[in-house]
């Protein structure tokens, strides 16, 4: 024995036990190792803040030469991705207003002539700039590349138009974020990244709190199916969630100057979709967890993906391939894209309709696997 009065006996006695402890708890010990781990393989492959091969749709108007050379060269840059060629201004507009290209080139009639002539034609690039991050690097490559685009086809006697400026001016209009100012982005998206964190903890400790204070054998006894105590156990933080919605609107209005373009009230029907799958999946961790310190890591567990992999705090498209399916089995993603849909771009049903179907299927597929679960408990 030491002169501290330690017994290295008793201490290795002790050691040993909680070694035992952590062996028995085994969600604590895949946490640890888990969450580390996530953030390592998150970080390391699937966070990018230059994304890269974004969705182009092009309306050609001239179809010359000089047109396609410039759209060829885009596409070699690999800043972009040429997936649609449009027919008018509509079908542009419906293309960005539900997020399914990052930008529109239109190419103007009499392009090629009018450059052949020295006439500097302008050249408008619209580009979605709800995320100002998404869209920065592909602008400033594009404005770099528009110098030297047309050089292979600036032959013979227009060899003088390869001089700087560029044979064409290259106007670009950023949609529904003119400033780019990252709040338009940022604050909307608290909106989701709030309700997630909060409704899914709060649900998550409620069974697992019936368990601890003693209360489960009232529920036990009681004519209760598992459906119904779920609905009962939701319900009331459905109203919480609503005053989370409108304590950050109007925050976001009056305090940060966010516009808000859409209808308030397409916005609150929409938003009960989210925050409905967001307590199913706090009522399913619930009924995994076997006391509320399990029931908190198994909610943070999944809130850190939710961040990272949702667009929140990163592009979206600049995440790989196989991190992007990981994002859309996530609430928040799709959510990120009504509100900021809404309040950006002034979405309709329309725009929004497969985004919110996306919610319900995650809702439905979570609430099915809470009640199954739930009766497991039950037995």
């Amino acid at each position: 024995m030491s002169r501290f009065g330690v017994s290295a006996h008793r201490l290795w006695a002790m050691i040993l036990k909680e070694f035992i402890q952590m062996r028995r708890d085994r969600l604590t010990f895949a946490m640890m190792v888990g969450i580390p781990l996530i953030q390592l393989i998150l970080f390391g492959f699937a966070i990018n803040s230059d994304p890269r091969h974004l969705p182009l749709a092009v309306l050609d108007a001239d179809r010359g030469p000089f047109g396609r050379a410039l759209v060829a060269t885009m596409q070699v840059s690999r800043y972009f991705d040429l997936v649609h060629f449009v027919a008018n201004e509509d079908e542009s507009e419906q293309l960005l207003a539900e997020g399914r290209v990052q930008f529109v080139v239109t190419i103007p009639a009499d392009f090629s002539r009018r450059v052949a002539r020295g006439e500097r034609p302008a050249l408008l690039v619209e580009a979605d700039a709800t995320d100002p991050a998404a869209t920065s690097g592909a602008l400033g490559a594009l404005e770099t590349l528009a110098r030297t685009a047309l050089d292979r086809d600036l032959t013979g006697s227009l060899t003088g138009l390869k001089a700087t400026p560029p044979p064409f001016e290259l106007r670009i209009h950023r949609r529904y974020n003119q400033e780019a100012d990252t709040q338009y982005n940022v604050v909307p998206g608290l909106m989701g990244v709030v309700l997630t964190m909060t409704l899914v903890i709060m649900t998550a400790l409620a069974v697992t709190r019936e368990r601890e204070r003693g209360t489960m054998e009232n529920l036990l006894v009681m004519p209760l199916r598992p459906i119904e105590v779920m609905l009962g156990k939701i319900a009331p933080y459905v109203l919480v969630g609503y005053i989370q919605v409108a304590v950050i609107v109007v925050t976001a209005r009056l305090v940060f100057a966010v516009p808000i373009v859409g209808s308030l009230l397409l916005l609150t029907l929409t938003s009960i979709v989210f925050i409905a799958a967001n307590l199913a999946i706090g009522f399913t961790f619930s009924t995994v967890a076997k006391n509320q310190t399990q029931a908190m890591q198994l909610s943070f567990f999944f809130f850190l993906p939710s961040i990272l992999l949702s667009g929140f705090m990163f592009p979206f498209r600049g995440m790989p391939v196989w991190a992007q399916y990981l994002g859309e089995i996530l609430p928040l993603t799709h959510f990120l894209r009504v509100v900021r849909g809404i309040m950006l771009k002034g979405n309709g049903p329309g725009e929004i309709a497969a985004e919110v179907g996306a919610l319900a299927a995650i809702l439905l597929v979570v609430s099915v696997i809470a009640v199954r679960r739930y009766r497991q408990t039950l037995d």
